[in-house]
């Protein structure tokens, strides 16, 4: 930015001339690396879906947005989620609409189908309200592409061409735990199956969901592992209730989460096989073990509460309506009992977008990925 005025830089944005993930992080705009950018998933990345529907997994009030240019959008941080960033990353100049509220003509650059509260399972979440889970959000995928067959006169064939050049985000069974199996006194599942043979329903269930989309086009797909859910304020505040300790976490759900995760990458392995399927596996696990071990060289300072919410760890109820929250969001990990700050958002997107290792995201990252 060496040379360019405050005033000068604001006129370049508003005329779409850079694209910017942060201040200070400009670039100048071009073409996006792909056409268009699709995304399913729960709250980690709803833009708004469920602002319109009867559920408490909504965040369509302060201090939600806090920090968002919109303001309370239906997004569960203070700013951007991962799929923000990632849509920035990739060269998109403007948000990528929720399914609830996009304008047909804006369909073909990409929608979020993502619903707060969604899992695998059709049960999952009903404890907080209505919520379109991943099959929904599959049939509505289909809905647009009868919506985008219009502007290809038909043509199947050049459809699926253009599909099959676009990156489609994926991130599914977080709630599957937290909203079904570890909440033993309103789900039976943690009684009916073993935490393996609980992983193996609910990858058969994912495979044939992607299945169902690989049908449908898509050949380029992020699908994204789940994070050390046993860490986050909502677990922490829950474990630690009669200890001093705010940091221990819940080995018991992590191992959980290990295994699933350990099948999704050899789902992401497989789907790999099929003829044109580019599939990535992001390791949001390891991510989030480096965000809590590097966390001074990241800038974190709190990493074991929520920047908004009440209780121990912030974590017991998770951010109320106009509750006033931390001051400096930039320091927190977690923006309330559950999901992240943007801060870590950046983080999380930037590691799934360009690092070099295998570690984070394989077999290549979503730069990558995006040119195969």
């Amino acid at each position: 930015m060496d040379g360019i005025g405050i005033n000068a830089l604001a006129l370049i944005l508003t005329l779409g001339l850079l694209n910017c993930v942060s201040l200070g992080e400009c670039v100048p705009n071009a073409q996006p690396q792909v056409p268009c950018f699709f995304i399913f998933g729960d709250s980690l990345v709803d833009n708004g879906n469920n602002n319109g529907i009867l559920t408490l997994a909504r965040a369509n009030y302060r201090p939600y947005g806090i920090d968002f240019p919109e303001g309370a959008s239906g997004r569960f941080t203070n700013g951007k989620t991962i799929v923000d960033v990632l849509a920035q990353l990739l060269g998109f100049r403007g948000l990528i609409p929720p399914y609830a509220t996009a304008q047909t003509n804006a369909i073909l650059r990409g929608v979020n189908f993502a619903s707060g509260a969604s899992g695998l399972r059709r049960e999952t979440g009903r404890n907080l309200g209505d919520h379109y889970h991943f099959a929904e959000q599959v049939e509505h995928f289909r809905s647009a592409i009868q919506t985008m067959k219009r502007n290809f006169k038909g043509n199947d064939t050049m459809l699926t061409d253009y599909l099959g050049k676009c990156i489609f985000y994926v991130g599914m069974g977080s709630n599957d735990y937290l909203n079904n199996y570890f909440m033993p006194n309103l789900y039976t599942t943690s009684y009916q199956y073993s935490q393996k043979a609980y992983s193996t329903i609910l990858l058969q269930e994912y495979s044939q969901q992607l299945s169902q989309l690989y049908d449908l086009g898509v050949r380029k797909a992020a699908i994204v592992g789940l994070g050390q859910i046993g860490c986050i304020p909502y677990e922490l505040a829950r474990l630690n209730n009669n200890t001093n300790n705010n940091r221990t976490c819940n080995d018991n759900i992590n191992k959980a989460i290990a295994i699933y995760n350990a099948g999704l990458l050899q789902m992401v392995k497989q789907f790999n096989t099929k003829p044109g399927a580019k599939f990535v596996y992001v390791n949001t696990f390891e991510s989030s073990k480096d965000l809590v071990s590097n966390a001074d060289t990241y800038g974190f300072s709190v990493i074991d509460k929520g920047c908004c919410g009440v209780g121990r760890n912030n974590g017991q109820i998770t951010c109320l309506p106009y509750q006033t929250p931390c001051q400096d969001r930039t320091k927190y990990l977690f923006w309330d009992a559950f999901h992240p700050t943007e801060a870590a958002n950046l983080i999380y997107a930037k590691k799934a977008y360009s690092s070099p290792s295998t570690s984070d995201v394989y077999p290549m990252n979503i730069q990558q990925l995006a040119i195969a």
